[in-house]
């Protein structure tokens, strides 16, 4: 999840001109130390770490499922690694287990009873791989080893499908020099690699699979758990499964929202119109409503916001808030997106996507999560969380968190 800020002139004249309201809250106190209402999975410098009440508990280098209520980490133990999971709302840890050689946690289960191992760190939203002819990957759960596979290429494992019986991962190529990749399916049981399907749940035909170039920003799961969606940017040369079947030219995208369906095991790309993708990666940020039914994709650098119905998988308008700077952070209630980015953070009205509240905060944000009921918005800032009121904008408490890097998820309850 280097920071620029917004000036307080350029704010202060939106405002105006918006006629949006100033929110208030999240500067700095001296005496600030409020106990947090609702347990937070964040990430400090040493790792991963729940915040919960006054205490924190430190996890260290791990894998969280993405509604934050389980955590995965491991453990050298001479040659072998220990591996145990915890449960982030509760504190509960599980029994560690042993795991032969050396392995690091990749990605889990959307109910966080599977995870998937790699020999090295590896991420799908970050920096491409190192060359390598193929990619050992372990599948443990809390009684240790189910699967061991050594899989041809150079794979990232992405995500598991919702039945457990396969792996979605990335592949990348050509696997000795990967500038490239392409999403595809492992079958657990025989360890085979093949396509996905198309939406219309046909396979996709050999050759036909897309193969992207550039920089996977952020991934959001349906409510549901049943889609995951990543948003990437910075894609030239691109083309679509859908264009490589037609025969058509792809369009000139610069950011799409890669559609991964885990029940149902298809992948569907929405495109984003211009000036999406043309900006920095880390300017770009979306987040979905608690009903599943919208995703909205913010790119600060522009100002642009959009909204994506998430049953038509299309774009159904954009709007232009006004350009900012800095990494973004969003999150959405059922009406309400809020948007992170430099030392300025917005209330943005759904129903008209127009901006009716802004504010400039003392630091950059580093996050921004509402709680699971909706009635506190969260901030992460430097070395600090404080949170607000979402309608007023009031401030509700502020706790010191040393060495804080990122909010990840409020913990809740497995």
């Amino acid at each position: 999840m280097a920071n620029t800020t917004f000036s307080r002139r350029t704010l202060l004249t939106a405002l105006a001109g918006a006629g949006a309201a100033t929110l208030v809250g999240c500067e700095p106190t001296p005496a600030a130390a409020d106990p947090l209402p609702d347990p937070l999975l964040v990430t400090l410098d040493g790792g991963l770490t729940v915040l919960r009440g006054a205490d924190r508990q430190r996890i260290g280098a791990g894998v969280a499922t993405a509604d934050g209520r389980l955590v995965w980490t491991a453990a050298a133990n001479d040659a072998d690694t220990d591996l145990w999971r915890v449960d982030a709302s509760r504190g509960n840890v599980s029994e560690r287990v042993r795991l032969p050689g050396r392995w690091v946690p990749q990605t889990a289960s959307t109910d966080g009873t599977r995870l998937a191992l790699t020999t090295e760190r590896l991420s799908a939203t970050g920096d491409r791989p190192a060359g390598r002819a193929e990619t050992p990957v372990l599948i443990a759960d809390t009684a240790g080893v189910r699967q061991r596979l050594r899989l041809p290429g150079n794979v990232v494992p992405e995500a598991f499908t919702h039945d457990l019986a396969g792996l979605f991962v990335l592949e990348w190529l050509p696997p000795a020099a990967p500038d490239r990749y392409r999403v595809r399916l492992v079958d657990l049981a025989t360890g085979v690699t093949g396509p996905l399907l198309t939406r219309a749940k046909t396979p996709v035909p050999e050759g036909a699979e897309e193969e992207m170039r550039g920089d996977g920003r952020q991934a959001v799961l349906a409510p549901n758990r049943a889609v995951l969606y990543t948003l990437y940017t910075h894609q030239p040369d691109h083309q679509h499964t859908r264009d490589r079947i037609s025969g058509r030219p792809g369009s000139d995208v610069h950011a799409f929202v890669h559609t991964l369906h885990l029940e149902q095991r298809w992948a569907y790309c929405v495109d984003l119109p211009h000036p999406f993708g043309e900006g920095r990666a880390d300017g770009h940020t979306m987040a979905i409503t608690p009903d599943g039914a919208r995703l909205y994709v913010a790119d600060v650098g522009s100002g642009a916001v959009a909204e994506i119905s998430t049953e038509e998988l299309t774009v159904r308008r954009v709007a232009a808030l006004g350009a900012g700077s800095g990494p973004a952070f969003a999150a959405a209630s059922a009406d309400r997106l809020f948007l992170g980015a430099g030392t300025a953070v917005r209330a943005v009205e759904q129903a008209g996507l127009a901006v009716t509240a802004e504010r400039a905060t003392a630091d950059p944000v580093t996050g921004v999560l509402l709680s699971p009921d909706d009635t506190r918005l969260y901030l992460g800032q430097r070395a600090a969380v404080c949170w607000l009121d979402p309608v007023t904008g009031a401030e509700l408490g502020r706790a010191a968190v040393p060495g804080l890097v990122g909010l990840h998820a409020p913990a809740r309850p497995a």
